[in-house]
């Protein structure tokens, strides 16, 4: 059974704003699939006999300092979006009353 729907990758591309051609879909929900597999494969191998680890090496000041860089004007954040107020994004409200 397949674990990722081609509708579910259709939903996702709509929530991304993405357009998907039909063969796009196939392909993806092929590729999400086998990406779905190699995750499950990976929690079978997981065992309580090996520690957790975040990296293989011990890593010690990888900190850089702040530099200050080129930004984006507000007018520039703001160009690409759906919607905006003039000085936010405007997005629809993704939580239910209950939080």
């Amino acid at each position: 059974m397949s674990g990722i729907s081609a509708e579910q990758v259709a939903h996702l591309a709509s929530l991304a704003r993405i357009d998907l051609t039909d063969d796009e879909i196939a392909s993806l929900t092929t590729e999400l699939d086998q990406i779905v597999a190699s995750v499950a494969k990976v929690t079978e191998v997981a065992t309580p006999e090996v520690p957790a680890t975040s990296h293989p090496i011990p890593l010690e000041n990888v900190f850089r300092d702040d530099v200050v860089g080129e930004t984006l004007t507000v007018e520039q954040a703001l160009a690409g979006a759906p919607d905006h107020d003039g000085s936010r994004f405007r997005v629809s409200a993704i939580l239910g009353e209950e939080q």
